[in-house]
């Protein structure tokens, strides 16, 4: 089970629609049959959907940076955003953070133009990204050179002050040593991650503690006083919390522990989760693994109410065969006429939904500390409080390095793209070749291509694809055939 929150919003203007309660109800409702735990609901009443504008939906998008939870459920997508463009913006944000909007009155994820442009605005500015890396680095550089906090979770153990230097948390810092302790007698990590959760002391993030969260406490060199950042260390550079001779002890075990050889399995993607669907009972089909008596693994998707036992008779399908024969049918339908027409539409999409207010808001605040600095360096000329005009004037300064990051984050997914660009771009995405190696490009060309997949238990498919029509894309469904030359709705308009 997967925890989830729930996102509402009750606009003043249209006091005839779904009440807060009403919302709540079908979200719970949702996440009951779907089998997810709801863990929070943030709440904004009588609120429009302007983003700058809604305090817990901004809450909401900081929160799922903790990894608390895996979806957001909504009542309609309307809910989420006020337009596509928002909508595919704070998506990203979430996603970054493998957090997924779900919405519990429709049965798909998103619109279709809505899911093409949100592909497209996230790889595109990963692409054009040059200039907001080289501000993210120039601003962490000049805090990181003076061995403060530049943002992140906080390693276990340690806290920040007002002037962003670690110190540290007199609480859980005896813990970190504790751990040390008892790995360097032999405690195995699971075992000193079992102790942790029994005695009921959460982790960085709040939550119990994980094998992995007491490697890389053990593994850290920071508890041994030494400042990391970009593969940069300053010796001194944090307060030590674990002693030298204990921190060499226990990273001799460390290092004699990797050689031992490794026991994980490797990691399965099912790429079509969540765009694959039963075509009897209309329940989405997640990847199942397994071994044979002669150990050898098999890998498909079965459909959900199938494996919880509620009467769907719908037959598993074989992961590979499946996949190679969706992206296969896909790539016969996107030719270059197909992709200069979806580049077209999206431009236009992206043209008519821009919107600058945050870059506003950023570049004002931007000005002004500039107009501050100003003024303190005047008083400062006048030989007033040096010391404390210097320290306001380098946290300022610091300040602006972090504004100048958000306003080029923001500009990131404001670039002006040409059609040509897009087409480029979605030509690089279907041009790679189907094999073993290439889970990434496929999984790339699922999200960016395809809607929604219907699997009969005849073995064949039914595949709505991302254009112009969303009407025909959600209620029409052409004829069936094979999977290996499976007919398309949609994409070729």
């Amino acid at each position: 089970m997967k925890n989830a929150v729930i996102y509402a919003r009750y606009s003043s203007h249209a006091q005839n629609e779904q009440s807060i309660e009403g919302q709540l109800r079908e979200c719970y409702a949702f996440a009951e049959k779907n089998d997810i735990k709801v863990i929070h609901e943030y709440i904004d009443r009588a609120l429009t959907g302007t983003m700058d504008k809604r305090p817990d939906f901004l809450r909401m998008i900081e929160d799922s940076k903790k990894g608390l939870y895996k979806y957001v459920i909504v009542y309609q997508l309307d809910r989420f955003a006020r337009n596509r463009y928002d909508s595919a913006i704070y998506k990203a944000k979430l996603k970054k953070n493998d957090v997924r909007v779900l919405s519990a009155k429709e049965n798909i994820t998103d619109d279709a133009s809505g899911i093409l442009m949100e592909a497209v605005l996230e790889g595109m500015a990963e692409y054009y990204s040059k200039e907001l890396a080289v501000k993210v680095k120039r601003g962490k550089d000049i805090s990181a050179g003076k061995c403060k906090y530049v943002g992140g979770t906080l390693h276990y153990g340690y806290k920040v002050d007002e002037t962003m230097n670690y110190q540290i948390d007199e609480r859980e810092a005896p813990y970190v040593v504790k751990i040390f302790e008892m790995y360097a007698n032999g405690v195995k990590a699971r075992h000193i991650m079992n102790w942790l959760n029994e005695i009921k002391i959460p982790n960085n993030v709040g939550r119990k503690w994980e094998k992995n969260s007491i490697h890389r406490i053990l593994a850290d060199k920071r508890y041994s006083g030494v400042y990391v950042y970009n593969g940069m260390e300053i010796k001194d550079g944090m307060p030590q919390i674990v002693n030298d001779e204990l921190f060499t002890k226990v990273a001799a075990i460390v290092a004699k522990n990797k050689l031992a050889p490794a026991r994980g399995r490797a990691k399965v993607d099912y790429i079509l989760t969540t765009k694959l669907y039963c075509a009897d009972c209309g329940t989405g089909m997640v990847g199942v693994s397994g071994k044979t008596q002669g150990d050898f693994a098999y890998h498909y998707y079965k459909c959900l109410n199938r494996i919880h036992g509620e009467g769907c008779k719908m037959k598993a399908a074989g992961k590979n065969k499946l996949e190679d024969g969706v992206i296969d049918a896909v790539k016969d339908k996107l030719t270059d006429e197909v992709i200069a027409e979806i580049a077209a539409l999206t431009a236009d999409a992206l043209e008519k939904e821009r919107n600058t207010e945050s870059i506003t808001r950023l570049e004002k605040k931007l000005a002004d500390n500039k107009k501050a600095i100003d003024t303190l360096l005047n008083t400062l000329a006048l030989g007033r409080s040096p010391e404390l005009i210097l320290d306001k004037i380098d946290r300022l300064k610091e300040e602006n390095a972090e504004l100048d990051y958000a306003i080029a984050k923001e500009n990131s997914m404001l670039f002006q793209l040409s059609e040509r660009d897009i087409a480029n771009y979605l030509t690089r995405i279907r041009d790679f070749t189907v094999g073993e190696n290439d889970i990434k490009a496929k999984a790339l060309f699922v999200d960016t291509f395809i809607y929604k997949i219907f699997y009969h238990n005849d073995e064949t498919l039914t595949i709505l694809t991302y254009l112009k029509d969303n009407e025909r894309c959600e209620r029409r469904e052409i004829g069936y055939t094979r999977i290996n030359s499976t007919h398309m709705s949609c994409l070729a308009g």
